[in-house]
Formats: C-alpha cells, structure tokens, sequence
C-alpha cells in the first residue's frame, strides 16, 4: 500500500482495530469533518463498515472497522496458490509430507531469526528484533513492555492467514520458532489468533522465573 490518505486511514483501521472517526482523525493528523467524508467513500467502495455503540443516553457512537474486501487490501503472499500447492503435496505425498515441508521452513526460519539474534543479549532485544524481521515479512509487528515486566508481541496482519487456515501446521510451527529464537528464560503464550476468532495474533513473552527482566521500553 502507498501513502494515499485512503491507504493510511485502511493501515490505521488494521492496526489499531476499530474507531470512531474523531480517534482515527486525531491519529491521523487531519479534521473530524475531512476524515467523516473519507469513511463514506470508502464504505460506498465497501472497504469499511461501521457500528453503533449505544453506551447510555445520547447519540450512539459509531466505530469503523475494515471489512473483508478491506482486509483484502493488503498482501497475502498469493494465498490461492499456496492452498492449492498445500492440498496438492498432501495429495501426492500423505501427511507426512506435509509435516516435513513444514519442518524444513521451520528450520529455514530458525536460521534466518538466529543468525539475527546473534548479538541480541537481552530478552527486550530479542523480541524488538523479532517484531522487526516479522514486520518485514508482512506481519505489521509492534512490541510492548507490559508493567509485570513481561513482553506483548502483536502482529496485525497475516500474510500466510490462508495457507495457515488450510494447514494449522504453520501456526504451530511459527509459536515453536519464537519460543527457540527467544532462548530458555523466555516463556511464549499466544493470546490472541487470527484463526480461532481474534482480530490479530498477540504473544505474552515472559522472563522464566529466577530470570530477570532486562530494563528496557518499548516503542
């Protein structure tokens, strides 16, 4: 996606999840009337949809969200194909087969995340440089120091959602890569998943008790 005020105002709605048009103008730098006007065009293109909160008296709140052609928008490394190449070495070569092209993309990004991690010694430098790499690969990664000193992990878009859907291998496989690229003194929860209903993926990324938490913020 460009620069366009559309494309930026689409990356806000996928990112933060849904808002009122005041919230998305405030983050957005511009007026409340000029971003009004850019979620109408939008939603007649059927990019974004909306809801009315009704929280007590008066005028219900209107929150927008992306719809399904708005989440299209953004890149999915070519999803029907990996499907159909998914079915089809299932197909010819059993299970099996697909357990072992899922271990060996596993190995490949093992090696890709831990010649990265190299030099990484601390635990907030480990998952900063994880959000990094996985936001490189389409993910819209951030990370977060918690006030119980542990680490969120949020990726908020899934650019292999469709293979992952087909094979849930992959997701598997991707929580066993954090956990290893992480080290020992890090337990990895996933808290949020895109397939089991959440608007995102979210990691709890906790330092192993009797290990200490670096000091370190956030972006």
């Amino acid at each position: 996606m460009n620069n366009r005020p559309s494309d930026r105002l689409l990356h806000a709605l996928k990112a933060h999840g849904p808002q009122s048009a005041s919230a998305l103008a405030q983050t957005l730098g511009t007026t409340a009337v000029a971003m009004r006007q850019q979620l109408d065009r939008l939603h007649a293109a059927g990019l974004v949809a909306y809801d009315d909160e009704r929280l007590g008296v008066g005028r219900p709140k209107r929150r927008w969200s992306l719809t399904d052609k708005g989440h299209g928008r953004f890149p999915d490394n070519h999803a029907g194909l990996t499907v159909e190449i998914l079915r089809g070495v299932a197909d010819v070569f059993g299970p099996e087969g697909l357990d072992r092209l899922i271990a060996r993309r596993e190995r490949d990004v093992l090696a890709l995340y831990g010649a990265r991690m190299a030099d990484r010694a601390s635990l907030a430098e480990r998952v900063a440089t994880l959000a990094d790499l996985r936001s490189q690969e389409g993910y819209m990664a951030s990370w977060s120091r918690e006030a119980d000193g542990s680490f969120l992990l949020i990726e908020n878009h899934c650019p292999i959602c469709i293979a992952a859907t087909a094979c849930q291998g992959f997701c598997r496989s991707e929580l066993a890569v954090f956990s290893a690229v992480l080290g020992p003194g890090a337990d990895v929860r996933r808290e949020e998943h895109l397939l089991h209903g959440g608007r995102r993926c979210t990691y709890r990324i906790a330092p192993r008790k009797g290990d200490s938490a670096p000091e370190a913020t956030g972006p």
